[in-house]
């Protein structure tokens, strides 16, 4: 795993670009492990989400547009390209950017969309039968951090569910999304 946390964004946002090129054409309304959205929704979601974090930290392009099923893929490489562009401007990781429960370092911005990434990557991954990769350094780093900052945030605006149990031997990316609320069964551990 590279030191670089521009370089880390990218392994992830590459990471959950595979699951995304891999969804066949009649699983865009196939349920997802986050319930309120189809594999469609939750991906354009990822979408809207990069955007909204380029937006944040001063982009000035006009976002990816998610456009029919078979278009998300190419708006989400769009998207992720933009992203990674806004976090590479002088400054982004050390000025505040503002996301939805409050103002935080640029730091901490890029944490906080690099464990959605892979945590809706591994979301996209279960609800189309994926065997997926995510980078098991990168989220065992995540998985940490957000140990670290649940405390930090209201328990009223909290975007997912309680963390639920899971084996400290599941891996990394497994014990990552049971922090943020998903059910991974034993039967499931390390099968995306």
């Amino acid at each position: 795993m590279t030191s670089d946390p521009i370089g880390q964004l990218a392994s992830a946002l590459d990471a959950t670009g595979r699951v995304l090129a891999s969804i066949g054409e009649d699983q865009w309304t196939c349920p997802t492990p986050c319930t309120e959205w189809t594999v469609s929704e939750l991906a354009g979601h990822l979408v809207t989400g990069n955007a909204l974090f380029a937006s944040a930290l001063g982009a000035q392009s006009p976002g990816a547009a998610v456009g029919a099923e078979g278009g998300i893929p190419d708006a989400y490489d769009q998207s992720a390209k933009e992203l990674v562009e806004a976090f590479r401007q002088p400054g982004a990781l050390d000025n505040s950017v503002a996301v939805p429960f409050g103002n935080v370092p640029g730091l901490a911005a890029l944490h906080l969309r690099i464990t959605e990434i892979l945590v809706h990557g591994w979301d996209l991954a279960r609800a189309t039968g994926q065997a997926a990769w995510f980078p098991e350094a990168l989220a065992e780093q995540e998985l940490a951090f957000s140990q670290a900052k649940l405390s930090e945030i209201p328990a009223g605006r909290r975007p997912f569910a309680p963390p639920q149990p899971i084996a400290d031997s599941a891996p990394a990316i497994d014990r990552l999304a049971a922090c943020l609320g998903r059910q991974v069964t034993a039967s499931t551990e390390g099968k995306p």
